[in-house]
């Protein structure tokens, strides 16, 4: 499988303080890759310094075109759909406004009306909630909100912040059910930081373990399980 992003050499921090330290990784095209770590390991800032929110430097290409150089929104227009830590919905307005904030980069309307009934295929609760003020949904119903405004960026790669963070177990296995669904049905390429590793494993294809903004091990999702320091530190077996 080629890759669709590739990261060389990637630094990247805030003011003066470097927090990744020269990361080399590739996310497949149609494939899921998992960022694992502990809290401080740099994943959040690997994610921020993909969309171009914070100081980076190095390599990134996207489809072959370098995007280490541009700018957040043309990023977005270039299909990097970015679910960030804590969700960020927009909790005075509604659902359907949330996500008509995701589609704000696409001049096509019916593609939009048309992609907003297949999400709601994924995700029939937020249907159902359609006028709802976001800021009076679930912790689970906002998860599946913000996935599903940045999937309406009809995203070449999907990247996912912690989505099981502070959710309930089954809400947890029901999301990363519809995570794997959509990168199957969809060939969509999802990288995604989580610091439930096991979970991240039973849905990534690769792996790659993040300590002190340094990729310390790689591999196949199954050779990751198996690593005697995985499975120690972040497996519990």
């Amino acid at each position: 499988m080629p890759a669709l992003l590739e990261v060389r050499g990637l630094t990247a921090g805030y003011g003066e303080t470097n927090v990744l330290h020269g990361l080399d990784f590739a996310v497949e095209e149609g494939g899921v890759t998992a960022l694992l770590g502990a809290n401080g390991a740099g994943k959040t800032t690997t994610l921020r310094a993909l969309c171009g929110t914070i100081r980076r430097a190095g390599e990134m290409t996207l489809g072959g075109a370098r995007i280490d150089r541009t700018a957040t929104e043309d990023i977005v227009r270039l299909g990097v759909g970015h679910v960030p830590d804590g969700r960020g919905t927009f909790m005075e307005l509604t659902v359907e406004e949330n996500l008509r904030l995701g589609a704000y980069t696409r001049r096509d309307r019916a593609g939009v009306a048309a992609d907003m009934e297949r999400l709601f295929g994924y995700f029939p609760r937020l249907k159902e909630r359609i006028r709802q003020q976001a800021g009076t949904l679930s912790g689970g119903e906002q998860q599946m909100l913000a996935i599903s405004r940045a999937l309406l960026v009809k995203p070449q790669l999907l990247l996912l912040d912690e989505p099981s963070f502070g959710l309930a177990p089954l809400i947890v296995q029901d999301i990363f059910h519809i995570l794997r669904r959509i990168n199957t049905e969809e060939r969509m390429s999802i990288l995604v930081v989580e610091q439930n590793a096991s979970l991240a494993l039973d849905l990534a294809d690769h792996a790659y373990l993040l300590e002190t903004g340094r990729i310390v091990i790689s591999g196949t999702a199954a050779e990751i399980r198996q690593d005697e320091t995985v499975r120690r530190s972040y497996l519990g077996y």
